[in-house]
């Protein structure tokens, strides 16, 4: 999916690595910790694969290798940037802070 796009999700990986490295110095709790981690985590094993995969830097493909019936193919990174992207919606919709307010004085 989106394979003539891989200079742009590639651009577009380097940024959110950024962000949430950003953003994750300055968080206190836990739970999004975890969350920010394994998002970065997926961004990163994705972006590696269109890094250092042929053809060339920035233009490989990502390697999708669990096939499931009824269910596009994916990789470990996927699930780990969908469950990331889950409990972030969540934590947000039981409005949970980042920071604690307790722990920023």
């Amino acid at each position: 999916m989106a394979q003539s796009a891989t200079v742009f999700l590639s651009l577009l990986a380097f940024l959110a690595i950024y962000a949430i490295y950003h953003f994750a110095r300055s968080i206190t709790s836990r739970v999004w910790g975890i969350a920010l981690g394994l998002m970065l985590g997926g961004i990163s094993g994705n972006l590696i694969d269109r890094c250092f995969r042929a053809p060339y830097l920035l233009h490989g493909s990502v390697v999708d290798w669990i096939r499931l019936p009824h269910w596009p193919v994916f990789n470990l990174a996927d699930t780990s940037i969908v469950i990331s992207a889950i409990t972030i919606a969540l934590l947000l919709l039981n409005d949970v802070k980042p920071r604690s307010l307790d722990e920023l004085s």
